[in-house]
């Protein structure tokens, strides 16, 4: 039996080459990062620094995201998806290399700055490329086997990253930046040259939705809000306070919280490929509403969270929410969007940017001033309120 292009129970490959060619860059990319994450702090420390400036470094790379993801859209625009995801590569290994010989703290902030321009410049076009490249019945499939990539390389990266950083606190940088130069050599390569975020071999460029009417899309703006709530959440509250949660409130070591992220990474990613599938085939306004409600009370019951059993299986239902929050609002962005060009995905990345500088801080400070349910009181309000906002969202049962 078929229903709209799916065969009930069999998996079609209906996926372009761009998307597989993506998902094995984004692996690339994340094996490096995820070397860097463990051996960042330490290596900034080494210049004789204080956790402050261990924190500006941290930032600046969000930071710059932020800031240059308004000009990545246009950059697209001009130079097409290919050019601009392999120079934000390019960006991000040279400077990552350099990161690994910096004299001084100064050029050390620079760079990672530097860093976070590439980083705009890869993300932004890697995603206009693959909503492009990819039939609207199954973009969220496309988005899950892309993200899909990054979750394998997160949970190889760190694991590689220990063990380099036994040799040196810098082979890891050298070690990423080479990670990046083969993303980058692949995306040259092995990707189709692009017309407008559509690969030129599909034929002739659909018409172009105008930007201001994607920004009065309900699909557009739910996606927004819903990328907002996970980068405050998944920056400010769940990477920034579980650790620190872990040892105040349960005793227990730091250990802990890596093995608990551990097997939430694995849920999500043995949840991505029926997740991406639900978000397909049933729909995004759905998978929104449900994802970002569950997400919503296992954050409000983490800081209640006996031991760290409880915490762990709370961490696993986030990360099987996570599954749906990753794949449905982008997918939203690309049924709004069409082949709109790159700026439609540059300020969506924004919002997820902007949720990870302010959440952080945020976060901190209701800590500091009230308390941990306070603080993950308040990212719970966030996805509650995409939640919704999702109900104004079309019911659609599935992108045309």
């Amino acid at each position: 039996m078929r229903r709209g292009g799916e065969t009930l129970g069999v998996s079609l490959p209906r996926l372009s080459r761009e998307v597989y060619v993506l998902g094995v860059i984004a692996f690339f990319v994340m094996v490096g990062f995820g070397v860097v994450v463990p051996v960042l702090p330490v290596y900034v420390r080494s210049f004789g620094v204080g956790y402050l400036e261990i924190g500006a470094v941290v930032s600046a790379f969000a930071l710059m995201r932020f800031v240059s993801s308004p000009f990545t859209g246009r950059l697209i625009d001009w130079a097409g998806e290919r050019v601009i995801l392999a120079s934000g590569i390019g960006i991000v290994a040279v400077s990552s290399g350099l990161v690994g010989v910096a004299q001084n703290y100064p050029q050390l902030l620079l760079l990672r700055g530097a860093g976070g321009v590439g980083s705009a410049m890869f993300t932004v076009a890697a995603m206009t490329l693959l909503l492009g490249s990819t039939a609207p019945g199954f973009r969220a499939r496309a988005i899950g086997f892309y993200q899909g990539g990054f979750l394998l390389g997160g949970m190889a990266g760190p694991a590689l990253g220990g063990l380099l950083a036994t040799i040196s606190l810098t082979a890891p940088f050298f070690f990423y930046a080479a990670t990046l130069a083969v993303a980058g050599i692949l995306g040259l390569v092995l990707l189709r040259p692009v017309r407008g975020g559509v690969v030129a071999a599909a034929g002739p460029a659909p018409e172009r939705i105008p930007f201001r009417t994607v920004l009065r899309d309900t699909r557009f703006r739910a996606a927004c809000i819903a990328n907002f709530s996970t980068g405050w959440n998944s920056f400010g509250v769940r990477n920034a306070l579980i650790p620190v949660l872990v040892v105040e409130v349960l005793r227990g070591p730091t250990a802990w919280s890596g093995i608990a992220f551990a097997f939430a990474a694995v849920a999500q990613t043995v949840a991505l490929a029926p997740a991406a599938r639900f978000v397909d085939i049933v729909g995004r306004r759905p998978a929104i509403i449900g994802a970002f409600l569950v997400a919503g009370l296992t954050i409000l019951a983490v800081p209640f969270s006996p031991n760290i059993i409880v915490l762990t299986i709370l961490l696993c239902l986030y990360g099987v929410a996570s599954a749906f929050m990753g794949t449905a609002p982008a997918a939203s962005v690309g049924d709004a969007a069409g082949a709109g060009g790159g700026r439609p995905v540059s300020v969506f990345s924004m919002f997820s940017d902007l949720g990870a500088i302010v959440g952080p801080l945020a976060a901190g400070f209701l800590v500091d001033s009230a308390s941990y349910p306070v603080a993950f009181g308040v990212g719970a309000l966030l996805f509650f309120a995409t939640s919704v906002y999702a109900l104004r969202m079309p019911r659609q049962a599935r992108p045309a």
